[in-house]
């Protein structure tokens, strides 16, 4: 599908120049290629604009489902071998796991910045990129003081492609603003001057087990829908869904 063509979809959705737009994409199946969206995004966004993907590391961890899934099976000794060959993360060259190739494609762009978290940084690209991804706090993985946090407080959209609410990382944060959140230890592997350190810190428990629950009942009307080439889209306010999230979780979570 041709670049105007993928621009005017977006248009159609609402994305239009000088906005911030966080995007989850999953492109298997739907005939598009990462650098075309890409580039279609950058386009609908203008200069002025700014495109954001989530560039997680759930790897580098001890105790992630990806990281227990790597190491199931191993012996004691196994697995401590294992974590002591890990490669640290650093934000310029470690890939994302898991988010698509539309975030890797961005990533990997030319101009790109990427938060510093060791587990859930963000890559941008735009006016506003560097700003979005400055000041990720490693205690602090989808909260205020991270790119989520940003977005929220400056009104940014959500766009989600071919993927379900499931995906959709904005609801995490409202899992900061319920009374008394859960918190959980984290452990991750960082380089700090020029070595391999693991660290410990605590932060909020997060749990999307209930996403796609809250994502089906967020009100029609504060979700446009249409379709990017051959791929079912949706685009709202981050605002609309945090606010509502967190009206859910206060009422259902227990």
């Amino acid at each position: 599908m041709s670049a105007p063509d993928l621009r005017e979809d977006l248009r159609s959705l609402g994305v239009g120049p000088g906005g911030r737009l966080l995007v989850h994409a999953s492109l298997r199946g739907t005939g598009l290629r990462a650098e075309e969206v890409r580039d279609a995004l950058t386009g609908a966004l203008g200069e002025d604009g700014t495109l954001v993907v989530p560039a997680f590391t759930p790897g580098n961890s001890a105790s992630s489902s990806v990281h227990l899934a790597r190491t199931a099976g191993m012996t004691g000794a196994e697995a401590d071998a294992f974590r002591a060959a890990m490669p640290p993360f650093d934000p310029l060259t470690t890939p994302s796991e898991g988010m698509g190739r539309l975030a890797e494609s961005v990533r990997t762009a030319p101009g790109a910045h990427r938060s510093a978290h060791p587990q859930t940084s963000f890559a941008a690209l735009g006016r506003d990129a560097g700003m979005l991804c400055a000041g990720h706090r490693t205690e602090c993985h989808l909260g205020e003081e991270s790119p989520l946090g940003t977005l929220f407080w400056t009104g940014a959209q959500v766009l989600m492609i071919n993927v379900g609410f499931s995906a959709c990382t904005a609801f995490h944060l409202a899992e900061y603003r319920i009374p008394k959140p859960p918190v959980r230890e984290y452990r991750c592997v960082v380089g700090l001057r020029g070595k391999s350190r693991w660290i410990g810190y605590e932060d909020v428990a997060l749990d999307d087990g209930d996403f796609a629950e809250i994502g089906n009942s967020l009100p029609e009307s504060a979700v446009r829908r249409g379709r990017l080439g051959g791929a079912a889209a949706v685009l709202f306010s981050i605002t609309d869904a945090v606010d509502h999230a967190l009206a859910w979780m206060t009422e259902n979570r227990r």
